[in-house]
């Protein structure tokens, strides 16, 4: 068993021959040499008298044996003739041996022969292949071990024990170590040991070379623990210690006189009692203990289980090193038995012989390494004896021991961790929280040690994970993360106090741990994606274990499921300690207990749940209710006594819960304990009951010894008394009693528990316990690279560490610490970002904003300079906005926070003059104010201070004094170089903020953060108010405004999200406003601007960006003035770009009502009249949808006064000529549609046709003449030009009514009642009016003499015919009118007769038309009946036969073929 294996040695003994034969070419060279070391210690011999004279005895020997065999050797070596390998080593040397063996020989002597045998082991003479060299090392290391000398004086003495160290040394460095068995090993150690002993009462030297010996050998002996082969097979049986026999009584020194028996810890020096000696500059000695403890292989009694002889002789491995470990874990032991000696300074030799021996076992465990956890021996030393001892130390008071023990534990970490899981619990909550923690007594030393340390931990990439994935996801574990990550928070944080080392060194393990979670995101599986653990109902989890802990898709959701649980139970325990009753209905009520409670359940969740009020489980426990009797036994039950002392198991038992104070109670609480006592550890008791009697009488005895109230104290006997005949009516042995009795005198049984989480001691009992549980815990999760639980981790601390890293930001003043922070927030911004903590990068970012020191309010002193004196601020500032533009996605609130910072720099003139200018497209910039001063700030006396601004700190303090320095009134000068430096360091912290590239690149944000940030923008410009607001306001809301459109324009494809808020901003703007200013300016021309440039993108949102430009419709009129121009081209360039795109009615209505507007307004006319002439020249972009408001347009510039009359003349003619669009719409509907959508059709168009006509009558009433004349003249081209399309008839009828009747009567109130001076020329006016009736009536006359209302229409015709024919203009009779209207109306009655429409009928019923005819025509001109009917005279006889004719003639149809005049 654990013996080297053989590749190594095999591979040396194949390359030896060569090997010897190289370093032992010169045969002769190597006889000389040993001759030469023979010569040497003879010469020294010679020196001595005993030596030096012959022997005068009676034998033949004339010499020494010692002489002789040195002689002999002499003789023999140079007539050798084989190789060196092949000759037996013991041969040469022997006689050396023999020297260092001797009693007779002097220090000297002795001294001389260590060095030669030193000397022969480092020449490599001696090989693997060399014969016997197993025996000759085994020689060497016995002859050394058991060297005897005389003792002449103290200095060569030393010089002795220093060689044998030299000696042992060149033994286990030599290339044929590996030939010494186990019990040479352990014998070379062992010796190396008592001389390290020695050594105390002598030199310094001796003391550190000793050590350093010691050191080394460990060191050389665990570097083979790689090599050693597996070695359970070989063990007689796993102890957690061992006992080694056969180191003996011939290990011993004899110093002349005296001597040092192994394992007796005094020596007799000149018969003084030697006591330990701290001389005052020496580095304290090794102190052997009273007990066999110093001595390697004496085993801790009962438990001890030796090697089997044969193992301790085969080459060393395994056996000797667990022998030596166990060894060095004992000399721990040793410090709770030390009596000390009178010069003994307590202090020094506490801190000095564990700091040895864990030195020693550092060093075995950096070599053994991962090896170790393949020899279980050695591991279970680790796993108890070592780590208890290293629980022990680390409360030490001394931080020297406490830095090895944190050395140790992390190389145990480092190597063993899968092994050590409860340890390392145990380690950090009963070592690490106390000692970092001054509210536990620790010195500041040890506080800063046990911070190293934890730190140390902290950057080890996997340590937290591993934490969390193991103790704070596992309910039976405490959440030794969480407190972790607490601590270092807390221990970062200075209260009322300045910066220290100690606040640095914890934020520095904080960042470590951020950092590491920053590092592990890139290499996928975020946390974030688990889904939400749900419980559905109650499974029994308290015992479950995860089927595959290395398979992360099924240890993960395990983990994450367990850690919802624990939380759940925190919960429910907190609901337990206000009312049990109710605390349980909860947990059932989440599915952690079941719905019918049942006893294991409760007694598990009593058991395991961290937090619960003892003394209320105590209560339950003792109740006598039949189902609290089940769980008391049930809880028992979860308790693990196996090989447990009584008052051990008593005292885990009553560490759970409070005792209650009723002896019933206590009855029941002690049987359920017997019981399962008994059923574990029945050892020497005979039943239950035994256990039963005494556990009550251990609870008596405690109360008795530690109770102040009991002056009488139970004595051993008095104790051994009352425990007669209790075991089955025997007695117990009186020793086991007695054990008991001092156990529970020594060490109270603490029956009252202290409450709550603190961290806790580690006692003897509890030590035990945990031993116990982790032979059960579950496996020890390795975490990978990956970021599986990084989201639950970082969201437990992302609060605290915030709040810490911003405190020391805040206190610090050096710039590295400075930028650790910093380092620390971006850490903190990419997690948040990575995992969607959108909560935290607010957080994170308002912390930030407060540093940049942008957003407090200014003091007097010039901000600029003050903050390019500030390196913090400037470094918080580009944070900021470093965080914007790389995790922007992730920020919701805190956008208000990063505009705060953005207005400021804003103020100060500091941004880049185009940071709100539109990325996707600048050249439509107009140059408006408030847009941003350029960076290049010239720096102008008006801008410096006089004097040089001194350095500012951001803190609080730096801010206050600002505050102070209201030194204004100084007459300013030129700037300082200082100055100049400061503003220069400003520019450059605000370019590499690049503040334009948060919006220019909006574009790629993410909705809900785009959102967030636009609503900001409008939360930052505030709410307009009426009236005045100062400069500075109005300014800033300018700059929102534009940013605001920036981002709109950039996000035309998001534009549904951002629209509502947008407009309704700018609606706020425009309403409240009631003079021009550049904010109204802004709004209403980035309105226009938006619709602009997003109409021909988004047509689903055209109506609504249309509906917005109402808004410019509801401007105050003043406002409106103003800007009338450049809103009309704004309007004119928007239509002529994005006409086809406007489709709705509703469009076209807010873009014909804005154009109408301009109609009026002297600059503005003449663009909107352009942008009609776009839509309506050619019918290019007339549509159904906007004829309607086209042509209301139109006649709205024809009436207008604003300008020339010829562009009113240029309206009309659009109007006429749209007339071409009906018709042609007309065609395209009979050819394309179905008869119903015709017949609709050509309804809408009669409508639209109408709608022109009446525009065109309104216009007929202008007071410019020429105006008036080509109304009438495009009226009647309308009239007239309808034969593309069917109009009803009843339309013509309204026509008459409202468009031509309408109009010659308005014509006629004008002529006869305004001066010519307003209307001049009126009567070619009515001339022309009479003309158009004449001829338009004369045109439909086919259609309308089928009506039954024709004869209220001809008549009407006539009475208009008969006003004109009388209308006096200025009140004279016209010239001009009297001649005309008689032949317009001898034209048409010569018509009318021709169609056949105008005949005299016969008498039955009345001809009403013809009598009312000539009834109006006799009052226009008499003459006319017989012009136009000359033949109605003298045929009055034939009047009957002619009636019937055209009785029967108007029946049917006027001839077709004949054509109006």
């Amino acid at each position: 068993m654990g013996r080297l294996k053989l590749q190594s040695g095999i591979k040396a003994i194949e390359e030896e021959p060569e090997e010897c034969e190289s370093t032992s070419s010169n045969k002769a060279a190597l006889a000389c040499m040993i001759n030469s070391e023979v010569g040497a210690v003879l010469a020294v011999m010679r020196r001595n008298v005993r030596w030096g004279g012959r022997y005068m005895s009676g034998d033949d020997q004339l010499e020494h044996s010692l002489i002789q065999s040195l002689k002999a050797l002499r003789k023999q070596i140079f007539s050798w003739q084989h190789q060196w390998h092949t000759i037996n080593p013991a041969v040469y040397l022997q006689p050396f041996l023999d020297v260092i063996r001797s009693d007779e020989t002097g220090a000297p002597i002795t001294g001389v022969a260590l060095s030669s045998v030193y000397k022969i082991l480092t020449l490599d003479i001696l090989c693997l292949n060399t014969v016997n060299v197993e025996d000759a090392m085994h020689l060497v290391v016995d002859a050394v071990t058991s060297c005897r000398f005389e003792v002449t004086d103290p200095a060569s003495e030393e010089l002795v024990l220093m060689k044998i160290l030299q000696v042992l040394l060149a033994c286990m460095k030599s290339k044929v170590s590996v030939m010494l068995s186990n019990q040479h090993v352990c014998t070379i150690v062992n010796t190396c040991f008592r001389i390290v002993h020695q050594a105390a009462t002598k030199s310094e030297l001796l003391q550190r070379i000793a050590r350093h010996a010691m050191h080394e050998l460990v060191r050389c002996i665990f570097s083979h623990l790689p090599d050693v082969g597996n070695t359970e097979h070989a063990l007689v049986n796993r102890g957690s210690s061992v006992k080694l026999e056969g180191i003996g009584h011939d290990t011993e020194y004899n110093f002349g006189n005296k001597q040092l028996e192994n394992g007796n810890g005094g020596s007799e020096y000149d018969g003084q009692p030697s006591s330990v000696g701290f001389a005052s500059n020496s580095s304290t000695g090794l102190v052997a203990s009273v007990l066999d403890e110093n001595t390697i292989g004496a085993g801790n009694g009962k438990e001890a289980t030796p090697y089997d002889l044969h193992l301790m002789t085969e080459p060393y491995g395994v056996p000797c090193m667990v022998e030596i470990f166990h060894f060095l874990c004992s000399l721990l032991n040793v410090v709770e038995h030390m009596e000390m000696g009178p010069r003994s300074n307590a202090i020094a030799f506490d801190e000095d012989v564990p700091l040895f021996a864990l030195g020693l076992i550092n060093s075995a465990i950096e070599l053994g390494g991962p090896s170790i956890r393949r020899h279980p021996r050695l591991l279970s030393l680790i796993q108890d004896e070592l780590f208890r001892n290293l629980m022990q130390f680390g409360l030490s008071m001394s931080p020297l021991i406490l830095s090895m023990v944190c050395s140790i534990v992390l190389n145990l970490y480092q190597h063993l961790r899968t092994e050590l899981k409860l340890q390392l619990e145990a380690f950090f909550s009963c070592v690490i929280l106390r000692l970092a923690q001054s509210r536990y007594g620790a010195s500041y030393q040890q506080q800063e040690v046990a911070m190293e340390a934890l730190v140390d931990f902290c950057r080890q990439k996997t340590f937290m994970v591993e934490m969390y994935a193991n103790l704070d996801c596992d309910i039976t574990c405490s959440n030794v993360f969480e407190d972790l990550a607490n601590l270092l928070s807390k221990s970062a944080f200075p209260v009322n106090c300045p910066l220290s080392a100690m606040h640095i060194l914890a934020l520095d393990g904080l960042i470590a741990v951020i950092q590491g979670m920053a590092e592990r995101i890139g290499n996928g599986s975020l946390g974030s994606e688990q889904s939400p653990v749900n419980l559905e109902e109650y499974t029994p989890f308290w015992m479950v274990k995860c089927d595959n802990y290395s398979d992360p898709s099924v240890w993960v959701p395990f983990v994450c499921r367990r850690k919802y649980i624990k939380r759940r139970l925190m919960i429910g325990a907190d609901h337990f300690n206000r009312d049990p009753k109710k605390g349980l209905e909860f947990l059932q009520g989440t599915h952690l207990l079941p719905e019918k409670l049942d006893p294991q359940s409760v007694a598990c969740f009593f058991r395991y749940t961290a937090g619960l009020d003892k003394n209320l489980v105590g209560d339950f426990l003792g109740n006598h209710d039949e189902f609290c009797v089940q769980v008391l036994h049930e809880f028992a039950g979860t308790f693990d006594f196996q090989d447990m002392n009584l008052d051990t198991a008593l005292r885990l038992f009553l560490e759970t819960f409070r005792l209650p104070g009723e002896s019933q109670k206590i009855q029941r609480v002690l049987e359920a304990f017997s019981e399962r006592y008994y059923e574990q550890s029945p050892q020497i008791l005979a039943n239950k009951d035994a256990a039963l009697l005494l556990s009550y009488s251990l609870i008596m005895l405690n109360t008795d010894q530690h109770n102040v109230q009991v002056k009488k104290k139970m004595t051993e006997d008095d104790f051994i008394r009352n425990n007669r005949h209790i075991n089955g009516g025997n007695d117990l042995p009186r020793d086991f009693l007695t054990e008991l009795y001092h156990s529970i005198c020594k060490n109270e049984i603490r029956t009252t528990p202290e409450q709550g989480s603190g961290f806790p001691e580690m006692t003897p009992s509890r030590w035990i316990d945990l031993m116990h549980k982790s032979k059960k815990t579950a496996q020890f999760i390795v975490a990978d690279s990956r970021a599986f639980l990084d989201h639950d981790m970082f969201a437990i601390m992302s609060g605290p560490t915030i709040a810490a890293i911003s405190v020391v930001f805040d206190h610090a003043e050096h710039e590295e610490v400075y930028q650790t922070c910093i380092d620390g927030f971006l850490a903190v911004a990419k997690i948040s970002a990575c995992h969607h903590l959108e909560d935290v990068l607010d957080d994170l970012v308002v912390s930030l904003c407060k540093f940049t020191t942008l957003l407090n309010p200014s003091s007097v002193e010039e901000p600029v300079l003050a903050f390019g004196d500030d390196t913090k601020a400037r470094m918080a500032t580009v944070t900021v906005f470093t965080i914007a533009n790389r995790y922007g996605d992730y920020i919701r609130t805190g956008w208000r926070n990063i505009l705060d910072c953005i207005l400021r720099l804003h103020k100060l003139g500091l941004l880049p003059a185009r940071v709100a200018s539109d990325a996707a497209d600048d050249s439509e910039l107009s140059a408006d104010p408030g847009q941003g001063k350029p960076i290049t700030n010239s720096l102008s006396s008006a801008h410096m201070p006089s004097i040089g601004t001194p350095r500012r700190s951001s803190g609080l303090m730096g801010r206050f004094s600002q505050l102070l320095s209201l030194d204004t009134e100084e007459p300013r000068s030129q700037p300082t170089e200082q100055q100049l430096a400061a503003h220069q360091r400003t520019l450059q912290t605000i370019q590499k903020c690049h503040i334009d590239s948060i919006f220019t690149e909006s574009k790629f944000l993410q909705s809900d953060s785009l959102l967030q940030l636009a609503r900001a923008l409008i939360w930052a410009a505030g709410r307009p108010q009426k009236g005045n607001s100062s400069p500075e306001d109005e300014d800033t809301a300018v700059f929102c405004l534009e940013l605001l459109i920036a981002i709109t324009l950039n996000n035309r494809d998001r534009i549904k999200l951002l629209w509502q808020g947008v407009y309704e901003h700018i609606s706020n703007i425009v309403q409240s406003t009631v003079m021009p200013c550049a904010l109204v300016e802004k709004a209403v021309f980035g309105l226009l601007r938006i619709c602009q440039r997003l109409l021909p993108y988004k047509e689903n949102l055209a109506d609504e960006l249309l509906r917005s430009l109402q808004l410019v419709l509801k401007l105050d009129a003043r406002v409106a003035d103003a800007y009338c121009e450049q809103i009309t081209q704004e309007v004119s360039r928007l239509v002529k770009a994005n006409a086809t795109h406007i489709r709705s009615q509703m469009g076209w209505r807010t873009i014909t009502s804005l154009l109408s507007i301009t109609a009026r307004h002297p600059e503005a006319s003449e663009a909107g009249f352009d942008a009609l002439l776009f839509i309506m020249s050619d019918g290019a972009h007339l549509l159904p949808a906007n004829y309607v408001l086209c042509v209301d347009a139109a006649r709205q510039f024809a009436e207008s006064r604003v300008g020339q009359a010829e562009r009113s003349v240029r309206a009309l003619d659009l109007m006429s000529g749209s007339v071409v669009c009906l018709s042609q719409w007309a065609r395209e509907a009979k050819e394309a549609m179905a008869e119903e959508e015709i017949s609709k059709m050509y309804q809408d168009i009669g409508e639209m046709w109408l709608r022109l006509v009446q525009g065109l009558r309104k216009v007929c009433l202008d007071q410019r003449e020429e105006v008036r004349n080509h109304a009438l003249v495009s009226l009647q081209r309308c009239l007239s030009g309808v034969e593309g399309f069917q109009l009803p008839h009843s339309l013509w009828l309204q026509c008459f009514d409202m468009v031509i009747f309408t109009m010659l009567d308005d014509l006629l109130d004008i002529a006869q009642g305004h001066s010519q001076k307003d209307y001049r020329n009126m009567e070619g006016t009515l001339s022309l009016a009479m003309k158009l009736l004449s001829k338009v009536f004369l045109q439909l006359l086919n259609e309308l003499a089928q009506l039954t209302t024709f004869c209220k229409l001809w008549l009407g015709v006539l009475s208009r015919m008969e006003k004109y024919m009388k209308v006096k203009v200025k009140g004279k009779r016209t010239e001009k009118l009297p001649e005309l209207v008689p032949e317009l109306l001898k034209n048409t009655l010569l018509v009318m007769k021709a169609r056949g429409v105008l005949v005299q009928r016969s008498a039955l019923g009345g001809d009403s038309l013809w009598e009312l005819t000539w009834l109006h025509v006799n009052n226009i001109a008499p003459s006319l009946q017989s012009e136009v009917f000359p033949d109605l005279q003298g045929l009055e006889q034939k009047k009957d036969e002619t009636g019937k004719s055209l009785v029967s003639d108007e029946t049917g149809s006027a001839p077709s073929n004949e054509t109006g005049a």
